[in-house]
């Protein structure tokens, strides 16, 4: 279990100092203006499509259905171009209207921004369904427990749009967000392209073809397998697209705010997710296939054990990352993002955000270990109907505490929505069970354990401050 996530946690820390690299650059380059919304609104929109379809909601409604199949090759083959073809269509009205498509997520946006924005956003939008790709081939990969080339491909989008920063270097605000779109789209080939070979070595390739092959043929050996998939994904879906909604609204309700405002969350988020990925995104990645099998074969006992596992893992190692990242805000912004056109104003104001988000760091991530649970015992309707009053949560927060904090308030209302979440997803997953693996012995150490680090952390804080 544990090399496994190792795996996965130094591939998206290698990939994540490369895009903090890439931030620190595009910082540099753009600061936080109009035009750093502009590409920020241009690449979340096609993020925010990937998220809801291809990342969270496919690879946890495919790898248990595909772990049942009997029919492997001929399932996901099937399941792939009907996927495909959805997201073919998305992405070509995209391009087709792109000014409607940034209207839908940046309405606070006005005619002349949204002119510039567009075909930046219909550039950016075919990052899609190469990352759909991707991600259909990383969760074969996974069923087959080889986590590194997904791990590690995200370095390759990076060091595409590094080297997209480091062409433009002496061009203008304007023509740096063109070089930094394309290179959204060349990382997202380079991506797909090591996944394809990634699944030719482990002999995955040769299955894969044949089904596509044999599928016209074949279909009905697979008619009551696909009906079941499709049952479990589209609750997936929404279970899995109110995190993404969220960021929707973040952008859409800042998009009123002060210009720089969508940056701000944008910087402070880029952080937030370090830890949130390293570790409680690593753990589940690397848990689920396991789970899923256990579950599958009436083994629950193994199960939990390794949830418990996970749960004092993720525990200690998330609850370290809120003391640091909230008392320490200021400092890891100004060290990472205050050079160039980036300001302290722009330092004070995304360190706050950061402040927020981080409170609801813990929450969220045990929260990602337990919904493994229902997810792999096929529960996505219930998992869906948690994220829809997390999701209600965070509405009414965002619009209670934009006009006292700005986008401060929007990051807040998000770590609310993260409680609420964690709460009804342990009570789905049983509160008997989850208070059988909170060990007094191990509560208390965490608890002397955290109070020994915020003195640490703030004796650090007080040094650096001199």
């Amino acid at each position: 279990m544990f090399k496994a996530i190792f795996t996965n946690s130094f591939g998206i820390l290698f990939s994540r100092i490369l895009g903090f690299f890439r931030d620190l650059m595009t910082a540099s380059a753009l600061g936080a203006n109009i035009y750093s919304d502009i590409f920020f609104v241009a690449f979340k929109l096609p993020n925010l499509f990937r998220r809801i379809f291809a990342e969270g909601a496919f690879t946890q409604a495919f790898i248990p259905a595909y772990a049942h199949s009997n029919n492997k090759s001929l399932f996901s083959a099937h399941i792939f171009l009907i996927f495909l073809s959805v997201i073919l269509v998305i992405t070509l009205l995209v391009n087709i209207l792109p000014s409607l498509a940034t209207q839908a997520i940046a309405v606070g946006f006005d005619a002349k921004t949204v002119a510039i924005a567009s075909p930046l956003v219909a550039i950016n939008f075919w990052y899609l369904p190469l990352i759909f790709g991707v991600t259909f081939l990383s969760a074969m990969l996974q069923y087959k427990r080889h986590f590194a080339t997904t791990a590690f491909s995200t370095a390759l989008l990076n060091i595409s749009l590094i080297l997209a920063l480091y062409l433009s270097a002496e061009k203008s605000h304007a023509e740096i967000v063109y070089y930094l779109s394309f290179g959204v789209v060349i990382g997202g080939i380079l991506q797909l392209l090591s996944h394809v070979i990634a699944i030719h070595q482990l002999g995955l390739l040769k299955p894969l073809c044949s089904g596509f092959k044999h599928l016209g043929a074949k279909a009905a050996k697979i008619k009551e397998e696909s009906k079941k998939f499709k049952k479990q994904f589209f609750p997936a879906i929404w279970g899995n697209s109110t995190p993404q909604v969220s960021a929707f609204l973040d952008t859409f309700l800042a998009s009123f705010l002060a210009s720089g405002s969508i940056s701000y969350l944008y910087y402070a988020n880029r952080i937030f997710q370090l830890p949130l990925a390293l570790f409680a995104i690593a753990t589940s990645i690397a848990l689920f296939p396991s789970i899923a099998r256990y579950i599958k074969n009436h083994d629950e006992r193994k199960a939990r054990l390794y949830m418990e596992k996970a749960f004092w893992f993720l525990a200690y190692l998330l609850t370290a990352s809120t003391i640091g990242g909230y008392i320490l805000a200021h400092e890891i912004i100004w060290l990472l993002f205050e050079r160039g056109s980036f300001n302290a104003a722009d330092t004070a104001n995304s360190a706050f955000v950061l402040q927020m988000y981080m409170i609801g760091l813990l929450p969220l991530g045990l929260q990602k270990l337990f919904l493994l649970w229902l997810y792999a015992s096929e529960q996505q309707m219930r998992a869906a109907k948690i994220a829809t009053f997390s999701l209600a949560f965070y509405i009414i927060s965002a619009i209670t505490l934009i006009s006292y904090m700005g986008a401060a308030g929007l990051a807040l209302a998000g770590t609310i929505g993260g409680f609420a979440g964690f709460i009804l997803t342990v009570k789905a997953f049983g509160v008997k069970n989850f208070f059988s693996i909170l060990a007094p012995k191990k509560v208390l150490y965490l608890i002397v354990g955290s109070v020994l680090f915020t003195i640490f952390i703030v004796v650090l804080k007080g040094f650096i401050d001199k």
